[in-house]
């Protein structure tokens, strides 16, 4: 097989188009990869936190977090989102809190948080703050504040909280930034407002801590006074002291000149006189002499000197006097002054004390209210529980009884239902056999005849009947008064013969039924000599 060049394959036609078709789909292939890794590629600006979820790489990571930089994204196994860390600022408008000593204290102040950018601080802000708003870390942030900012004034009094901020402002810290790194927010910085409390205690210090420096700014100024008079005495003693000092060498000076002119003229007239032989002498005398006036001078100098202080201490102690008694004046302007505040912080503290100590009386009497309604109430439920219990327990008895109750009723009803069931069926079976049910009747009430007989006769057994009267009026003797009585008797049998004829077929004899006729007879004739009877009378 030869080979040929490649300008000539190209120049083939059957060869260069699918060459040409390779490479461009090649370059195509390229482009399209370079263009979706530079869409894919995702760039964490420095004051954003990147967070890249899904297949996040690791083994126990939910999340992978950066901070500036760059990466790529896979667009079907991992998607990013981005954290600002922008600070925050949270104002806490907290109003009564509780102090240490049960004083409620006003503290408005200024939080600034943001999310903090070490691994584990990144890893909670994307665990707990991604894709919440602004508005809504605040407010997860103020909640913490709030509860962390009570906690710490709690536990410190209310002179530590006004007088000590940087204490304040560290215990809030310690407190508050372990909570705050939970959910990956450091905190930047804490403002604190102004502290102010319900009951004036922080101003009623205030007022004590002015008249107290007001009283040292007033006794500084009086020492300084008092100061500045010694130094001017002192002054004013060196400067007399000085001016004593050169007036006495000035006469001194003045005086060895006038002698040492008076002595070198006498020393020329001498040594004009004398001259030798008298020269030892000259300066014995001489050296005398300047001894003398040396011890003079010296006892001069010592005796102007002693005045002069004994009246620069004649000054001093006019000035100490002076000074002593403006010092007792401004010591009874601000012992008055003292005394004033005094009272007056006396007066504030009495009634913050009456302010606690009402605080504290409510406090004891809530509490032993609460002392005393716990145990009510627990009574009382107690009571409650033990009445429904009992109510339950009889509601449980009632239906206990009401289906023992039923089930009795509903077995007495069924053996009542299955007697008369079966006198039915015997009934039926009576009728059937007596051909019909008036046969079975007129049969039943032969049956019964003699119970209906023996019933009638008990009835009437206990009557006791000592004589029968009869009244008749139409007739002459008492045969025919007693005739006409069993003939009135004998009016009821037909009746009751029909009766036990239709009821239980018994047929009366015919004796019995004519008795009928024989009283009617009998009673038109009674009753037609009952007439003229009655006209007799």
């Amino acid at each position: 097989m030869t080979s040929l060049p490649l300008a000539a394959l190209l120049d083939n036609p059957q060869f260069a188009i699918p060459v040409i078709a390779g490479v461009v789909i090649a370059v195509g292939l390229v482009f399209m990869v370079f263009m979706m890794a530079l869409k894919c590629y995702r760039v964490c600006p420095s004051n954003r936190v990147m967070v890249i979820y899904g297949w996040a790489g690791g083994k126990g990571r939910s999340s992978l977090c950066l901070h500036g930089g760059a990466r790529l994204v896979f667009p079907v196994f991992q998607k990013c989102r981005l954290l600002s860390l922008e600070p925050m600022q949270i104002e806490i408008p907290l109003r009564g809190a509780l102090s240490m000593e049960n004083i409620r204290v006003n503290v408005p102040s200024v939080f600034t948080v943001a999310i903090g950018t070490t691994p584990e601080l990144m890893q909670n802000a994307a665990i707990r703050l991604l894709d919440l708003t602004s508005s809504e870390i605040k407010k997860q942030a103020e909640d913490i504040i709030f509860g962390q900012l009570r906690q710490v004034i709690a536990s410190m009094a209310i002179e530590d909280i006004n007088r000590d901020r940087d204490k304040f402002l560290t215990s809030i810290q310690a407190s508050l930034e372990p909570e705050l790194l939970k959910i990956g927010l450091v905190l930047i910085n804490v403002n604190i407002t102004d502290i102010t409390d319900e009951s004036g205690y922080i101003e009623a210090i205030g007022q004590k801590a002015a008249s107290q420096a007001i009283q040292k700014a007033r006794g500084d100024v009086a020492d300084n006074e008092k100061m500045g008079e010694i130094r001017v005495a002192e002054a004013e003693k060196e400067k007399a002291v000085q001016v004593a000092n050169a007036t006495k060498i000035r006469e001194i000076g003045t005086r060895e000149a006038h002698r040492d002119q008076a002595i070198s003229i006498a020393d020329m007239d001498r040594e004009q006189a004398v001259r030798e032989e008298a020269a030892k002498f000259e300066r014995d005398a001489q050296v005398k002499d300047a001894q003398r006036a040396m011890r003079v001078r010296l006892a001069d100098a010592e005796a102007k000197a002693v005045e002069g202080e004994n009246e620069a201490k004649a000054v001093i102690a006019a000035s100490q006097a002076a000074l002593q008694v403006k010092e007792a004046e401004a010591y009874q302007v601000g012992e008055a002054r003292k005394r004033q505040a005094e009272a007056a912080v006396l007066e504030i503290e009495h009634r913050a004390r009456a302010k606690a100590n009402l605080a504290e009386a409510e406090r004891i009497e809530a509490k032993r209210r609460a002392e005393v309604e716990a145990p009510a109430k627990a009574e009382k439920a107690r009571i409650q529980v033990e009445a429904e219990a009992e109510a339950a327990k009889r509601r449980i008895e009632a239906e206990g009884e009401a289906s023992a109750i039923y089930a009795r009723l509903e077995a007495e009803a069924r053996g009542q239902y299955e007697i008369l069931k079966k006198k039915g069926d015997g009934l039926r079976e009576i009728v059937n056999a007596c051909g019909g049910a008036k046969e079975a009747f007129q049969m039943m009430m032969l049956e019964h005849f003699d119970d209906l007989v023996d019933a009638s006769a008990k009835a009437i057994s206990n009557i006791k009947f000592d004589k029968v009267v009869v009244w008749e009026g139409g007739g002459k003797d008492g045969t025919t008064a007693t005739a006409n009585w069993l003939h009135n008797m004998a009016r009821t049998l037909p009746p009751m013969m029909q009766v036990m004829k239709d009821v239980g077929g018994i047929e009366i004899p015919e004796i019995l039924s004519s008795l009928d006729g024989t009283r009617e007879s009998s009673t038109s004739e009674n009753s037609k000599q009952a007439k003229p009877a009655s006209q007799g009378a």
